[in-house]
């Protein structure tokens, strides 16, 4: 066995069954892909790492350390994660909390928070010497795929559904990608990819199935650790599709508490659009968990779920962070992609402002108190899905002319 293998080894969310990380790929071979998706568990008295090393500015490499990942194998061209947390007093003061954060992952290299997984995934591509890798999306993991891949020599194919927004489709045919527009489902080109995946011997980049994902993602957890000088805040709040991300963000926490840096976990809160709440369906049941689907509507298309494949990490993590599941309407959704632009400057697609949809949601239902440090969570940028925000759009032209310019500028005075 090689010596990085010996570091750490893979166990089913559902039978505990250990495997050696050579022993399986994908999922439990006992419990199958639903219940046996599996967690990256480490040796952490063999994990030297100290606080000093990390900088709030850094990519996601400087936790190489704390990374299922080879010394000297491939790293990412561009810079994926070190994105910044925002903290805004005045809003923190309007909703009478303590403190509040925004952690802002639009500005990755394509735009949303899945280039922390792709990042893994094409490493451990290399590393498995693949030389084809794939993914099924929505948009955004697929783009991320695309555009981290764009420099390597990694053949890329992309499965998302044909209603995909196009600014997320256009990035992968700008990107050089393989692109299979499914006519349905997310979760139908997802079982497409699989079988395809696996007759074609590709490696797969799908949520959930691969667990090399969720430790991409749990950087943003571990960046919000380092920015905030180790003080873990109360709540951190986050949207939740597949429930790989959501999951993440308790792993991130867990690691660095189980490694002496932090000296807790926050309760993690999971928000889901009322249309595509799978996760929550599957949570509110209670144990033993176990999925729950459902046709997915809604508007926020980077989270529009319906079989969600990582429900049972989900839950469980989310659980035992002292955490819960809240479902927000997709109206409540677009108010919040507005009024977070217009308070922060900062500009979500509606699967990423989802997390202050539900900070709001449950802020006027008294929950929060005004000792509470909260962090939300945005995971994407807005331009990727300009469509769901057309409605606040208003362009009615007006001739060149100074006196009809002054004429609409006067109008506009008047409907403050």
């Amino acid at each position: 066995m090689r010596w990085w293998l010996s570091l750490y080894k893979l166990r089913c969310i559902s039978c505990k069954s250990i495997y050696d990380a050579d022993e399986v790929e994908y999922t439990c071979p006992k419990c199958g892909p639903r219940f046996g998706t599996l967690e990256v568990i480490y040796d952490y008295d063999e994990i030297k790492v100290n606080k000093e090393e990390f900088d709030k500015n850094s990519d996601i490499w400087q936790f190489e350390g704390i990374l299922p990942i080879e010394r000297g194998s491939y790293r990412t061209k561009l810079k994926v994660g070190g994105t910044p947390l925002y903290e805004f007093p005045d809003i923190a003061e309007k909703f009478k909390v303590g403190r509040l954060f925004v952690k802002y992952d639009g500005g990755n290299p394509t735009a949303s928070y899945k280039d922390r997984a792709s990042a893994l995934a094409i490493t451990k591509a290399y590393e498995k010497g693949y030389d084809t890798i794939y993914c099924a999306s929505t948009g955004n993991a697929a783009s991320s795929l695309a555009g981290l891949a764009a420099p390597t020599d990694l053949n890329v194919y992309i499965f998302l559904p044909a209603s995909a927004p196009i600014a997320k489709i256009s990035q992968l045919f700008i990107y050089g990608a393989n692109v299979i527009p499914i006519d349905g489902s997310y979760d139908q080109a997802f079982d497409v990819s699989m079988k395809i995946g696996e007759m074609k011997g590709w490696y797969s980049r799908n949520s959930a199935i691969n667990p090399y994902l969720l430790e991409g993602k749990k950087t943003g957890a571990m960046e919000i650790a380092v920015q905030l000088d180790w003080n873990v805040p109360d709540y951190v709040i986050v949207g939740v599709g597949d429930g790989t991300v959501v999951s993440s963000i308790y792993k991130g926490f867990y690691d660095f508490y189980k490694l002496n840096l932090i000296g807790g976990i926050p309760k993690i809160i999971g928000i889901q659009a009322e249309g595509a709440d799978a996760v929550k369906r599957a949570f509110d049941r209670g144990e033993p968990f176990e999925p729950v689907d459902m046709p997915a509507r809604t508007i926020a298309d980077s989270i529009s779920v319906g079989k969600p494949r990582d429900v049972i990490k989900a839950c469980k993590y989310v659980k035992k962070s002292g955490g819960f599941f809240v479902s927000v309407s997709d109206e409540e959704i677009i108010r919040s992609v507005k009024e977070l632009s217009e308070s922060t400057g900062i500009f979500a697609e509606p699967a990423g402002a989802v997390s202050y949809a539900g900070f709001k949601k449950l802020n006027e239902e008294g929950f929060f108190t005004k000792n509470d440090t909260i962090v939300l969570v945005v995971t994407g940028n807005g331009l990727k899905d300009v469509k769901a925000i057309e409605r606040f759009v208003e362009i009615n032209p007006v001739k060149p002319k100074l006196d009809l310019v002054m004429d609409y500028i006067d109008g506009m005075e008047k409907k403050k």
